[in-house]
């Protein structure tokens, strides 16, 4: 076994920062240093995820008091950890941040999604996009790694094969994501609040979603592509469906072929496509935990209209599951590396 590599967290409170702090205990290549959080400092961190007692004695420490490490995980508020770079840049040479801040090369697109300039556009070229299924062979070199969107993961895990293959007719390509409470993060809020929660589904951003942006920059071409996201009332897990065209004359086989093409070895994509049962379309309840991303499609065949369907479990393979993946990508070690889990059912 390689010998362990040290792992810190800042921002280990929230949702995502302890999404990755769960699957670092587990990791095999991984010891875990040290779990920042200024609110809980002092405090165990099975006080904020109840989920890892008896699996770690850590207790969260203040930002200051962070030591040197092998690797350094930013999961902060969009904008801090552009801000604040400098103060964490020196502690470790391997950066992985959960945020937004540096997912975007293209700085227009950054303006016109976030509202703003960026802060450090010097930095962002430094920075690969953490989606091995895109982006393996950069990721092998990559010391800072600018984590996905859990919609746009979503997104471009059913999309992406079928546009670099060439299978889909140049037409305007529709997409809604249904997300769950927890993609909004730990803070409450009066959206998340369980009365005005619950039961709903409520459209939350029907135009000008920001993981549109990084959708636009990592699919081929740069199709024309609209985003709808729906919210729901569920903690976990995103569907995706987008309706989409095949090129005329062309055939299921060829979808078929493509997404065989471009996903023939990955560890943590399925194909989910069965003629019975309650499970022939991806669900986000069967990958929960998990760090798959299941894809199907159905094809209408007298209109060519091919609807392509995706689930993923928001905070796994939309966040800390597939920056380990990513990790584990850089550092060489088996991409499957402490995401081994395979979900629960029923």
């Amino acid at each position: 076994m390689s010998e362990k590599k040290t792992v810190s967290i800042v921002g280990g409170s929230g949702y995502a920062g302890g999404e990755f702090l769960r699957l670092a205990l587990g990791h095999p290549y991984l010891e875990v240093g040290q779990v920042t959080s200024r609110r809980y400092m002092g405090d165990p961190v099975s006080l904020v995820h109840p989920n890892l007692r008896g699996r770690t004695n850590l207790k969260f420490v203040d930002p200051a008091a962070l030591e040197p490490c092998d690797v350094l995980v930013l999961s902060m508020p969009h904008g801090v950890a552009a801000k604040e770079f400098e103060k964490y840049r020196g502690l470790a040479p391997i950066i992985l941040d959960l945020s937004a801040d540096f997912r975007l090369k293209n700085l227009e697109l950054y303006k016109k999604y976030y509202g703003e300039d960026h802060p450090r556009p010097d930095l962002v070229g430094q920075w690969v996009y953490g989606n091995p299924e895109l982006h393996r062979e950069a990721l092998r070199e990559a010391n800072y790694i600018a984590c996905c969107g859990c919609n746009a993961t979503a997104v471009l895990l059913g999309l992406y094969p079928l546009i670099k293959e060439g299978v889909l007719a140049p037409k305007p390509i529709f997409a809604t994501v249904m997300i769950s409470t927890s993609a909004a993060g730990a803070e409450p809020s009066l959206a998340s609040h369980h009365p005005e929660r619950s039961g709903s589904i409520r459209a939350y951003k029907p135009t000008g979603h920001r993981h549109t942006a990084e959708i636009l920059e990592n699919l081929p071409g740069r199709p024309e592509f609209y985003l709808s996201a729906i919210a729901t009332d569920r903690v976990r897990g995103i569907l995706m469906t987008a309706q989409t065209f095949l090129q005329d004359g062309w055939s299921e086989r060829d979808v078929w072929q493509a997404y065989r093409t471009v996903y023939g070895s990955e560890p943590f994509i399925r194909m989910v496509k069965l003629r019975k049962g309650i499970h022939r379309y991806p669900d986000p309840n069967v990958v929960e935990g998990t760090n798959y991303c299941d894809i199907g499609f159905e094809l209408e065949e007298d209109t060519g209209r091919l609807v392509i369907i995706s689930a993923i479990d928001n905070l796994v393979k939309g966040t800390a599951g597939h920056a380990i993946q990513s990790l584990n990508v850089r550092m060489g070690w088996p991409e499957t590396a402490g995401l081994e889990f395979t979900g629960l059912h029923p």
